[in-house]
């Protein structure tokens, strides 16, 4: 797992490589021709990589973005609205049925379908119009990492090109050097206040809440730790019942309009005897971990969890455990 959250740079190089050809082609379709409705269709890691892209798309682009719920199209048969959709798959295998039949459907009826996808062999990328490689290679961690990265940069892409963003297309090059920086980044006091854990908050906001649940997810998977995931603006609506002296928080301070309320809140928890671990830029004084610098606001959540990859691995190896070999899970998982 951290020799591939490590080949992340070297991975996004390679697809930035491969060059713009077939967003820019996709993103002149969708200024001629706007959808009137978009959609994602994914799970697990994938699922939160298409939040990080909704966001982008809402915030960038004002169309909303429907996550598309598990099996609506696959079991329940739902008889959706498909003509004019844009439904936006993201997967690393492109098996898993729930994915490939929604993207048939979309296509048959009318509807704009685009997979980014790892395995362009796969059934996913033969039921999109749109297929477009991540380039991350084979990869062998049951925990997904420079796929999941992967899958951001082409989500970033996808939406820079839509808005036919030249500035932010150009700063896009520059991005495997920001990321090799970012795994360099020495998040190891956590260790600290995680290993002994059983259980813990992982708190984002905006573009950082899709990272936090990725966050969360990769603390369940390669440390059995039972790690929950929540926005900065939803904490105090339940969940801070469960914060008591000693319960630990990850909370994620990405640059933006949150920024102040997450450094509060990580005050505020603070004050409440809550052991935080507060995720923030240089200028932050009371940060407890440094966001890796990066030379755009939507660069920060790639770089952080690029960072946070690494860190989940040395935890579980702080724990006692193997995150290549995380109990009851496959690398495959195919869902109806």
């Amino acid at each position: 797992m951290e020799h591939e959250a490590r080949s992340a740079p070297e991975i996004i190089r390679q697809q930035l490589a491969a060059g713009d050809a077939a967003y820019a082609g996709l993103g002149r379709q969708l200024r001629t021709a706007p959808p009137r409705q978009v959609l994602t269709v994914a799970r697990g890691s994938s699922d939160h990589a298409a939040g990080y892209l909704a966001y982008l798309i809402m915030s960038r682009l004002g169309h909303l973005v429907t996550s598309l719920p598990m099996s609506l199209v696959s079991l329940e048969r739902a008889p959706l609205q498909a003509e004019h959709t844009l439904a936006i798959a993201i997967s690393q295998s492109g098996q898993s049925p729930d994915v490939i039949a929604p993207m048939r459907y979309f296509r048959e009826g009318g509807g704009t379908t685009v997979a980014l996808l790892n395995d362009m062999a796969s059934p996913l990328a033969q039921a999109a119009e749109h297929a477009i490689s991540l380039a991350a290679g084979t990869e062998r961690s049951v925990a997904a990492t420079k796929s999941f990265i992967a899958s951001l940069v082409a989500g970033l892409r996808l939406v820079a090109h839509w808005q036919d963003d030249a500035a932010l297309i150009a700063a896009i090059q520059h991005l495997p050097e920001q990321l090799a920086l970012a795994a360099q980044a020495d998040w190891s006091p956590v260790i600290e206040l995680l290993a002994p854990a059983s259980r813990c908050m992982v708190v984002g906001r905006g573009l950082g809440l899709p990272i936090a649940l990725e966050a969360a997810l990769k603390l369940k998977e390669t440390s059995s730790l039972q790690a929950e995931a929540f926005s900065g603006a939803e904490i105090k609506h339940g969940p801070m019942v469960l914060v008591e002296p000693g319960y630990p928080l990850l909370v994620f301070a990405l640059r933006g309009p949150a920024l102040a309320t997450q450094v509060q809140l990580a005050r505020e928890m603070r004050e409440r005897g809550a052991h935080v671990a507060l995720v923030a830029p240089p200028e932050v004084a009371e940060r407890d971990l440094t966001l890796p610098q990066s030379s755009h606001p939507a660069f920060d959540p790639i770089c952080a969890i690029q960072a946070f990859y690494i860190l989940a691995a040395q935890l579980a190896a702080a724990r006692g455990l193997n995150p290549d070999q995380p109990r009851h899970l496959q690398k495959v998982t195919q869902t109806h």
